[in-house]
């Protein structure tokens, strides 16, 4: 039998920070963002000139109005899990600090990653054509799942194999929080198991056996004492980290552990690709079966192509580096310049305490809606 359930309908139209809020209220967590790619695109519909197209849980909506450049405005929709912490402002409905709907800081998981870049998008779509206005770009609008999640899962992945053509563009705006500064490019990140091997044996009878954990104490080693590189890339200096992040061994409280598993995590300036970052770390933990799991191509910042550079002047902040990886180098491996550009505190981002200005919302919304119409 099946059940059917109420659409969600969003108001697209109202306050760009009311919106966010609503967008937040809707639970999004990766895996779970048909609910809300269902809401977003009925609200999309209801727009004369946008061409739809959805592909699973991803959305694209795009103008055709002929103009000599296209801009590629994209967001997720999914967010990391709910805090599972006692107390915690990241949760789901959201809440406003002041008790007061649109004013001062919205709390709730997604406030800065990314339903605030989000509504602005969807806040876009809905006023471009108003009183018989036009952008003076051709827009496509990006909404897509899975992003917080393995590469392979990624709903943006999922378009570029699936519609790259529709993905062509003269430059790309991903609205990941930057506190409202342009962030150019992006660090690469790679991810590593490094493994030893030992022999079991009962733990009153230790001698028996050879301790896997014991011997990944080097790798520990190594790692503490790296020190990570600054790296400056077209004049924005891009600072690398390369961390154990997971740890993993023994069976049994009374066994000797005899495998042992160190997870590593490199992210690396945008002047190397996997591969030279895969060298990078082998070199370090020369000695250990090192194999990598998963890895993405940096971005560099592009920030001397003519859209991307005036945009920079029309949002009038020195541009920074982005030290986390994005989307942003799916669309350089298009051969689409690319920034990132949202409201949020980045450093907010998947906290227990994530929360978002209202104002920066809407000046994040003032700021795209006035070179759109350039």
């Amino acid at each position: 039998m099946t059940v059917e359930t109420t659409p969600i309908l969003l108001d697209i139209r109202q306050d760009v920070a009311l919106l966010t809020a609503a967008l937040m209220d809707i639970n999004s967590v990766s895996g779970n963002e048909a609910a809300l790619a269902d809401a977003v695109e009925s609200a999309l519909r209801t727009i004369p000139g946008l061409q739809l197209l959805r592909d699973g849980d991803a959305i694209m909506a795009r103008t055709e109005l002929g103009r000599p450049e296209r801009v590629i405005l994209a967001g997720h929709l999914d967010t990391v899990p709910l805090p599972t912490v006692e107390g915690s402002l990241g949760t789901v409905p959201s809440t406003w600090e002041s008790g007061v709907p649109g004013t001062g800081n919205l709390y709730g998981r997604g406030a800065t990653d990314m339903k605030g870049g989000v509504a602005v998008q969807l806040a876009l779509a809905a006023t471009m054509f108003d009183g018989g206005a036009e952008p003076g770009k051709d827009v496509t609008f990006v909404f897509y799942d899975h992003e917080e999640v393995e590469a392979v899962k990624s709903g943006l992945g999922r378009l570029v194999r699936n519609h790259g053509h529709l993905l062509e563009g003269d430059f790309a705006i991903l609205l990941e929080p930057t506190d409202g500064t342009v962030e150019g490019g992006c660090n690469g990140t790679s991810r590593f198991e490094a493994t030893t091997v030992g022999e079991a044996a009962h733990s009153a009878r230790a001698w028996m056996g050879s301790n896997a954990i014991h011997a990944a104490a080097p790798i520990l080693g190594r790692l503490a004492a790296y020190e990570p590189r600054t790296v400056n890339v077209d004049g924005l200096d891009y600072r690398e980290s390369l961390n154990a992040v997971k740890i993993n061994g023994g069976t049994a409280g009374n066994v000797i552990p005899d495998r042992c598993v160190v997870e590593i995590n490199y992210r690396f300036a945008p002047d190397k690709t996997p591969d030279q970052a895969e060298a990078h770390v082998r070199e370090l933990l020369e000695g250990f079966d090192v194999v990598r799991t998963d890895a993405a191509a940096g971005a560099r910042p592009g920030l001397n192509h003519p859209a991307a550079a005036s945009f920079v002047a029309a949002v009038g902040a020195e541009p920074k580096p982005k030290y986390g990886w994005t989307d942003v180098a799916r669309f350089s491996e298009l051969g689409v310049p690319a920034v990132n550009f949202g409201p949020g505190d980045p450093l907010l981002a998947h906290k227990d305490n994530e929360h978002v200005d209202a104002d920066a919302i809407r000046e994040c919304l003032r700021a795209l809606r006035s070179w759109l119409a350039d």
